[in-house]
């Protein structure tokens, strides 16, 4: 027979499904899904509910906050707008003056004013193109 001092104690750090890696959960269909970020083209918040949008050009709804989704994602993720957050990878095109983003899904996101030069600066950074 074991006596209690024989178990030992899982910390964190050994358990298996504890990483860096962050999930968000949604539900679809009766089923729970799990996106991690990099599958995340960008966010569009409505009040308490959250829009996720992914590369797979599927659409999922979380109540959710946009700000808080936001504290959770990586430093990908810029806030151009109060109802918007995008992954800086999935950005294609700069339109209208640099007020409009269009993603690789399609979709064109607006930039408030306000943030038109910091996006702009955080893209060109981002994307170090070179121009001919």
């Amino acid at each position: 027979m074991k006596n209690l001092g024989d178990f030992t104690h899982q910390t964190l750090s050994d358990n298996p499904f504890t990483d860096r890696a962050v999930h968000i959960s949604v539900q679809s269909m009766g089923r729970t899904i799990f996106l991690t970020p990099d599958v995340i083209t960008f966010l569009e918040g409505e009040g308490n509910y959250t829009f996720i949008y992914t590369n797979a050009g599927k659409r999922y709804l979380v109540s959710k906050t946009l700000k808080s989704l936001a504290e959770l994602l990586d430093s990908n993720f810029i806030r151009v707008h109060k109802s918007y957050l995008v992954n800086a990878n999935y950005v294609v095109e700069r339109m209208e003056d640099d007020r409009m983003l269009r993603m690789s899904c399609g979709k064109e996101v607006i930039v408030s004013r306000r943030k038109i030069k910091e996006i702009t600066g955080i893209l060109d950074h981002n994307n170090m193109r070179i121009s001919a």
